[in-house]
């Protein structure tokens, strides 16, 4: 029996590194970096590199205050070792993501067991928003992976009283404060603190905050770089990072990225597929869950994160994704009382079937935009050459008929589901999306990196341009006899322009020397 256990256990892991390396690193470096935040966040790693600033991040020669300094570290580290590529900045998340998955696993092993920590790592690796954010240039992946370490701490701390937990603890916290800001401290305390209320054991609760230990390894991790960077650019970084870009976040909408009370209901359902279908026991058993501890604090977790965001001023669909780990265990528990495949694999083979008919929902889309318009134009000669239609109708097929695979379980036959709709999204879906969006502005930059231009970037925001481009550029409007990276929309705004580059709506102009 241990034998047979042992060889399952080193299947599982085979499994799940399989299940990474298929979501997270293949095809890392394949398609252009994702503009407005893979963009910035690998500029302002270049801008580091070519400055020699390791200390402030800057993006168009301007203080970028958004995050910590962590993910850039990281970030120029991979270009030092891989060189500036889409690879390299992106690989220092895919490596987190394996973190966040492995955490899981070991977790859930631990507290639940061998079966239910294999299914709730499988759904995190192939959920649709984790498959896209896990991989990309930005913080998100690094924070979930510490935050998911501190919050997996502070259940084994309550269950354990082991002192090592709560260091392990501050710990993930601070990195997490080096990742991301506030939110990393924001989401332990709070739904440790209900947790431990409801638990009626509050005293623990004010005992682990208040650990002198834990307090002291905090501030190390993170008092070094807050202070020198304070030393540094003063009060303008306190209001920008933590007035602006934290607190300004919650109490407003921030660049236009506001949403009802309800915005992340459809993002929930969208961002966990393939496993939306196993929503329905979690909500069905929600009562008795609240009556185990350890469901109780993942219930716990995902509300917190849910109602705050939903409340939130400014709202990102990634946000959502902090409260995804403890859903992921809850799902992998009911995965066990679904009786046919068939019902969970419906949802993802239903997207992609409505992701299919995009070409003939476009036909009927007219626009007064031009670079809309630009953008439709070539989204459906891309599908049509790329079979589209007939490539997401087979996978729809392929997801459903996984539903009926002959000898395996349930679980299996929606993981098999899980694996062709996440292959579809990343080596169709996504590549798509980069080829219309990212190739032209990389292509664009290009151009203007081996011609030497010295480009004004007007009425649009790609910092991608500069990442390949290896130049700052100015954003502003163009002055006669220069050249301009703009899109179709406003290119008839300026007086007689000369088309050097156009491409699915982005242009790359230069304006006569004199104005007529």
């Amino acid at each position: 029996m241990t034998n047979h256990s042992e060889h399952s256990s080193r299947w599982d892991v085979l499994l799940l590194a399989a299940l990474f390396i298929v979501s997270f690193f293949a095809g890392l470096g394949s398609a252009p970096l994702f503009d407005v935040d893979e963009g910035a966040f690998s500029e302002a790693t270049r801008e580091m590199l070519a400055s020699g600033n390791y200390l402030t991040t800057y993006l168009y020669g301007e203080p970028r205050f958004d995050k910590p300094i962590l993910i850039y570290w990281l970030q120029a580290l991979s270009v030092k070792l891989f060189g500036l590529s889409e690879f390299a900045f992106r690989l220092p998340s895919a490596i987190a993501s394996t973190a966040w998955g492995s955490a899981i696993y070991l977790f859930t092993r631990r507290t639940f067991d061998r079966s239910t920590a294999f299914a709730a790592t499988a759904t995190m690796a192939l959920s649709l928003q984790v498959t896209i954010i896990g991989k990309a240039a930005i913080a998100d992946a690094l924070l979930n992976a510490v935050l998911a370490l501190g919050m997996f701490s502070i259940f084994l701390y309550y269950k354990e009283r082991k002192q090592g937990y709560i260091l392990l603890t501050f710990a993930a916290i601070g990195i997490g404060f080096m990742t991301k800001g506030p939110v990393a401290i924001l989401i332990p305390t709070a739904v440790s603190f209900i947790f431990f209320l409801f638990q009626r054991d509050l005293r623990t609760w004010l005992k682990a905050v208040f650990n002198p230990a834990g307090i002291l390894l905090f501030t190390i991790i993170v008092l070094p770089w807050y202070t020198l960077e304070y030393l540094d650019q003063g009060m303008a970084f306190i209001e920008g990072f933590f007035f602006k870009h934290n607190i300004g976040r919650f109490s407003s909408p921030m660049e236009q990225h506001g949403g009802s009370l309800w915005y992340y209901i459809p993002v929930l359902l969208l961002g966990i597929s393939p496993a939306t279908g196993l929503l329905g026991p979690v909500f069905r058993k929600i009562r008795s869950l609240t009556a185990d501890p350890l469901n109780s604090y993942l219930l716990t977790w995902f509300s917190f994160v849910f109602i705050f965001f939903s409340f939130s001023g400014t709202k990102l669909p990634h946000y959502i994704i902090y409260g995804y780990t403890p859903l992921f265990i809850l799902m992998a528990q009911g995965l066990h009382s679904i009786r046919r495949a068939f019902l969970i694999n419906l949802w993802p083979a239903t997207i992609l079937l409505l992701l299919a008919c995009v070409p003939l929902l476009i036909s009927h889309i007219h626009t007064d935009d031009l670079y809309i318009s630009a953008l439709l134009e070539s989204a459906t000669v891309l599908m049509k050459q790329s079979g589209h239609l007939l490539l997401l109708s087979v996978a729809a097929a392929a997801v459903i008929g996984c539903s009926f695979l002959p000898g395996i379980s349930v679980r299996n036959r929606f993981i098999a589901g899980g694996i062709v709709f996440c292959l579809t999204i990343n080596f169709h879906i996504m590549p798509l999306a980069a080829r219309l969006l990212q190739e032209p502005v990389k292509e664009a930059a290009y151009i203007a990196k081996e011609s030497g231009y010295k480009i004004v970037m007007w009425k649009i925001n790609n910092p991608s341009f500069l990442v390949y481009s290896e130049t700052l550029t100015e954003r502003r409007r163009p002055e006669p006899g220069e050249i301009v990276l703009t899109n179709v929309k406003y290119l008839q705004k300026l007086q007689n322009p000369i088309v050097i580059y156009e491409k699915n709506g982005i242009v790359l102009a230069k304006l006569p020397d004199s104005a007529t």
